[in-house]
């Protein structure tokens, strides 16, 4: 388990690399990442690359046993490169040119971009690719799928609608453009979302050039790695996924990627409201799953952040150890703080790093300091997983269509799969958050909330998981659309009607109204947002409505289907509805559960096939004692405990 920190030698004079290595070494630094915007000075004109200040300062640091995480500078091209090919930058919905003058502006299809793009990665690759210091490789920095308008955009993307439709008459077909006289009758009218609102526009439209955009960042990162493995095929290669409303297909992102690694910055914040999401651990689950492998984290909060905003509040006390234990739970092997100094000059010099603009260090890099200093300890469970009894299907498709119709007031479809995640987790269980394509076989239990757009081989997949015994459980806006984000003309839940054995006679959206349901046990529960009004079919109540025209009508059913079982919940409920139904599925389908658990404790295992290490993770601002049902090892103590006392984001890992 490996400790690093975010560094960038060419914002600092040469004299403190030396002494900024001295003191990662004796703190207990083990990765230093560099170069993610450096693409200026390692070529400051076209065709005059400059490695040697590079080569030296990998040379210091890795003076000092520590590896490198070398990034390519794709992200951020240099000044004389927009200046010489102003049409290697992005074009907004409105048709115009962003500014240059930060980050991410350059197309990811422009031929002058992607020839000088691919020129630089090379020239990196065939100067480190073979160095023993290079631990691993970044590629590019947060890659989104840009929606440029550009006019290299505008003909890839009718050649990605025609190669996929065949036809500009079954792209007509396949948009309903008859509504509205919006046909086509030549290819070139075919063009991108425009700046009016996503909600106004056409929805097949909007989706497909919505995964034209993910498909070229996905292409991007892959050709990029392709450069490097072409000069190393044992390079270890990543790139950084930051969770954005224009995030690509993240499952597509990671195929093929050695590893993932994540951008973390946790919430200092602490609601009051316990129906709030503020745990990361529901981001961490979506990064292990993305590949179902551990990953990295390549960013992780260091300090108050601010930069296109406000300043938000300087991290708590444990907070810094503590977040970055939390993703260790959750499946990361190396954490790697962003960034080992403030920046002091230009637009993030109020991102707080572990050493404030005083360049003294202080408690924030003390609490670093201690994490590094425990970090060997967790070598035992280098070699361990999570292994889950539980998943959560994530699906970019309905992600990206929920953004551009949103269904009601408050409706989100991140919060449903929140829901779920928080409900199951209260209970100390493992969860995977997965594509709907992934194997379901190893789970006992199949969470799929919203499975809005209709995709063959996800319905297909979750039929086989059920037939052959699998409890699966369907949410409200299931069924709704066909893969063109057409509606589907069928009662809902359409496709997935015969395995729920019900279908939805009307629904309605109540927005941020509230109703309340009953369930067979007679406990009551408030619901919102949405009521699916259900004619049951094989299907049996699970629980009812109280209020309204359709009151006693069932809200939610459960429903034996072959040799397995399958929950539909037509509506959305606080969090007290889904802990108790969570922890009835758990019981129906023998998942082992704690009860209890004091509120902000998170509990996550990792096993190696022969020990199990329990984490014990405290992500409150309030002490908390839990007791142990029998002694157990602590790793970090070296002890044996009965008891564990958490401070405020504190973390115990306990050997099973």
């Amino acid at each position: 388990m490996k400790i690093g920190v975010d560094y960038y030698p060419e914002q600092w004079n040469r004299e403190l690399w030396n002494a900024d290595a001295v003191l990662m070494a004796q703190t207990g630094v083990k990765l230093v990442r560099m170069g993610e915007f450096a693409w200026s000075r390692l070529e400051p004109r076209d065709g005059e690359f400059h490695f040697e200040w590079l080569d030296e300062a990998i040379k210091t640091f890795s003076r000092y046993a520590m590896g490198i995480v070398l990034c390519t500078p794709t992200s951020c091209p240099p000044m004389w490169l927009y200046e010489t090919y102003p049409d290697i930058i992005q074009v907004g919905a409105d048709g115009n040119r962003l500014q240059t003058g930060i980050r991410g502006h350059r197309c990811l299809n422009a031929p002058m971009f992607l020839y000088y793009a691919k020129r630089i990665t090379e020239q990196l690759a065939k100067r480190y690719a073979n160095n023993p210091s290079i631990a691993a490789w970044q590629i590019d920095n947060e890659i989104e799928a840009y929606p440029c308008t550009c006019e290299v955009c505008r003909e890839q993307f009718r050649d990605w609608l025609i190669d996929k439709h065949d036809t500009i008459e079954n792209v007509n077909a396949a948009f309903g453009n008859i509504v509205w006289s919006g046909e086509y009758s030549d290819v070139s009218q075919i063009k991108p979302p425009n700046a009016y609102p996503k909600a106004w526009q056409n929805p097949a439209l909007c989706l497909e050039f919505s995964r034209f955009s993910s498909d070229t960042a996905c292409r991007f990162i892959s050709d990029m790695s392709q450069i490097i493995k072409r000069e190393n095929p044992k390079a270890k290669i990543t790139t950084n996924i930051c969770i954005t409303k224009d995030l690509p297909d993240i499952y597509r992102l990671c195929d093929g990627l050695d590893f993932t690694s994540y951008d973390n910055y946790p919430p200092v914040r602490i609601p009051e409201n316990e129906e709030e999401f503020y745990s990361h651990s529901f981001n961490l689950d979506m990064m292990r799953g993305s590949n179902q492998k551990n990953f990295w984290v390549m960013e992780q909060l260091s300090g108050a952040t601010g930069s296109w905003m406000p300043m938000g509040p300087t991290p708590r006390p444990g907070q810094i150890k503590g977040y970055a234990l939390q993703a260790m739970a959750h499946g990361a092997d190396t954490v790697i703080h962003f960034r080992w100094r403030t920046a002091n000059k230009g637009a993030e010099m109020h991102w707080h790093g572990l050493i404030d603009h005083s360049n003294i260090p202080g408690r924030r890099f003390a609490e670093f300091a201690e994490l590094c200093k425990i970090a060997p300890k967790f070598d035992v469970i280098e070699t361990t997983e999570l292994v889950s009894e539980v998943a959560i299907l994530y699906s970019p498709d309905n992600d990206r269509a929920f953004r551009i119709q949103p269904q009601t007031e408050g409706f989100d479809y991140w919060e449903q799969l929140k829901c779920f995640h928080a409900a199951f987790s209260k209970y100390g269980v493992n969860v995977d958050i997965i594509s709907p394509d992934a194997d379901l076989t190893k789970y006992k239990a199949v969470i799929a909330p919203s499975m809005y757009v209709y995709s063959k081989n996800s319905a297909e997949n979750i039929y086989r998981y059920v037939i052959k015994g699998g409890t699966v459980v369907l949410t409200a806006r299931s069924g709704v659309k066909d893969p063109n984000n057409n509606c589907i003309m069928e009662p809902l839940p359409t496709v997935y009607r015969e395995m729920i054995g019900a279908e939805i006679s009307e629904y309605d959206p109540i927005g941020k109204d509230e109703q309340t349901i009953v369930d067979f046990a007679g406990n009551e529960y408030k619901c919102r947002q949405w009521c699916d009004i259900l004619e049951l079919g094989t299907a049996r109540a699970y629980a009812e409505y109280k209020d309204c025209f359709y009151g006693g009508k069932p809200a939610v059913t459960m429903n034996r289907y072959c040799s397995g079982v399958a929950y539909y919940v037509g509506t959305i409920c606080h969090m007290d509805f889904y802990k108790k139904f969570a922890g009835n599925i758990m019981k129906q389908t023998g998942i082992p559960r704690l009860n209890d658990l004091p509120q902000g404790v998170e509990v996550t295992t990792r096993t190696n096939g022969l020990d199990d290490y329990i984490f014990f993770f405290n992500n409150s601002e309030r002490e908390t004692d839990i007791n142990l049902p029998k002694s157990m090892y602590s790793i970090i103590e070296d002890k044996e405990k009965n008891m564990l006392r958490l401070a405020p984001f504190g973390m115990e890992i306990v050997r099973k």
